[in-house]
């Protein structure tokens, strides 16, 4: 196995125990010693820190990727690049905070005379020190990805950071510590992180502080030029998935946040398969394109469509069906009333899901700045509808806000490829999925309830499981899937 796949292994084993790490604190620890409202203002500091470290750091993360390549030397100095980029990120984060602070009046007032206030009000300056470490460990990523160092950066994201939220929560669970320390101790994880890969990478000594030479500072325009593209791509994207979180945060209360971000982070576990199966199929497209292998790219692209959708169908089929299950897990009454939320969001990732490479092929073509465009029409489309939509019918109209947004621009993303390269995702088999969706669906809200909440999540997810992969494995709906059971039927 050679560095990049082992890796890619690596990376993929921790992006699992990372999300199972963050599912069980969520869905376990948060729900039995915190508050809906804690909750709520937690999720919303995370998104806003991830947005605030996004504008500020001026695309400096993309630049360092894009262009370090061409600056690399032997004496490690790189023509004082390290120093460029450590003054690009202090001078950006310092301009956007100040400006920041300029409308800290108005949002404290704001969140002031709402219904019971906020705890934004109260923890409002937390926010730029998260931020800003938020930065720093983004553009330290960076650098280290450049000398092909990226696995201690994405355990530490992924599940360093949630372990000390674990070890937190259970603090307060035994009284040791209130909401206020349990901040503090986030804070200090991320101090702790930046620390521990400021000298990874520094121990390394692939990069040294010098003077930054003329040829660098002759092409900070260019660096600039880039870096403002790319970040109003990438911060339109962060908007998109966390645009619903900050408006119902600004539109209602925390409580009905904490509620929404908790069925919005158990939906993610229906796009995970998705994930993992773009990491080898994105690498296979990029190639294709090379070669202008068009015919390869549409057969990778309409796989990917139909595998994704099938997988998808079953775990959104299996969290509806087993709604109760899913209440009792989370502990509060409270969400028992707003379970058509989740089923909303997660029709939305699987929505998302069954695009398959859409956006991927075309970001790599020669077409890519229009999905910068396409992003930017989906931010506003989005924030339209929930300003529309949340004051009418609240978190609901959240949910419908990001179901529509991730409609629109699949529909969009599709429509660009089949007009441009012929290309499109669907067939049979889709409408297949669809079928045996409903009836697996229909079977399994209708079974008999046990009265052992977990004996009966185990019989009707065997029977909703093994109706499904026996009618998608009969009817052939996808090759490479049935090509794996076919495998596993011959060894036994």
């Amino acid at each position: 196995m050679n560095l990049l796949q082992k890796q890619g292994f690596l990376n993929s084993l921790i992006l699992y125990a990372g999300t199972a790490l963050g599912f069980f604190n969520l869905v376990i620890l948060f729900q039995r010693f915190l508050t809906l409202e804690q909750i709520g203002f937690f999720s919303l500091l995370i998104a806003v820190s991830l947005l605030y470290a996004q504008v500020a750091s001026v695309g400096i993360s993309n630049v360092i990727l894009k262009y370090f390549p061409y600056y690399r030397t032997n004496d490690k100095k790189h023509g004082g690049f390290a120093t460029f980029v450590t003054l690009w990120t202090l001078l950006g984060f310092v301009v956007f905070t100040l400006l920041f602070c300029l409308f800290k009046d108005h949002i404290v007032s704001y969140y002031s005379q709402k219904k019971g206030g906020s705890l934004l009000v109260k923890y409002f300056y937390y926010l730029i020190p998260l931020a800003f470490l938020t930065t720093v460990f983004a553009v330290l990523e960076s650098m280290a990805l450049t000398v092909f160092k990226n696995v201690l950066s994405s355990f530490l994201r992924e599940a360093g950071l949630r372990l000390f939220t674990l070890a937190s929560v259970l603090l307060i669970a035994a009284a040791v510590i209130n909401y206020h320390d349990f901040l503090w101790i986030y804070i200090g994880a991320n101090v702790l992180m930046v620390l521990i890969l400021l000298v990874y990478v520094s121990k390394g000594k692939h990069f040294k502080l010098a003077p930054i030479s003329a040829q660098l500072l002759k092409e900070k325009g260019k660096f600039l030029n880039y870096g403002v593209y790319t970040v109003l791509s990438g911060t339109s994207y962060v908007l998109i998935q966390n645009l619903d979180i900050i408006l119902l945060s600004a539109l209602t209360n925390d409580k009905l946040v904490g509620i929404y971000t908790t069925f919005f982070s158990i939906a993610i576990v229906i796009s995970l398969p998705a994930k993992a199966l773009s990491r080898t199929s994105l690498q296979i497209v990029s190639q294709a394109w090379a070669t202008n292998d068009l015919a390869k790219i549409g057969k990778i692209y309409y796989k990917t469509s139909v595998v994704q959708m099938l997988i998808g169908c079953l775990l959104f089929i299996g969290l509806v069906a087993n709604q109760q299950f899913v209440i009792v897990l989370l502990h509060k009454p409270e969400y028992a009333g707003y379970f058509d939320v989740f089923v909303v969001v997660g029709l939305a990732f699987l929505v998302d899901m069954t695009g398959g490479l859409n956006n991927y092929i075309m970001n790599i073509s020669k077409y890519y700045r229009l999905t910068t465009l396409f992003i930017v029409l989906g931010v506003i489309f989005c924030a339209g509808l929930n300003w529309l939509l949340i004051p009418r019918i609240g978190m609901m109209g959240a949910g419908i806000s990001y179901l529509f947004t991730m409609f629109a621009l699949n529909l969009a993303y599709t429509l660009f490829v089949k007009i441009k390269f012929g290309l499109q995702p669907f067939g049979k088999a889709h409408i297949w999925i669809l079928l045996i969706g409903v009836a697996c669906l229909l079977i399994g809200l209708y079974l008999p309830v046990l009265k052992n909440v977990y004996v009966d999540m185990v019989y009707r997810s065997m029977i909703i499981g093994i109706i499904y992969t026996a009618l998608a494995y009969f009817l052939k709906i996808s090759e490479d899937i049935n090509s794996v059971f076919d495998r596993l039927l011959k060894k036994k």
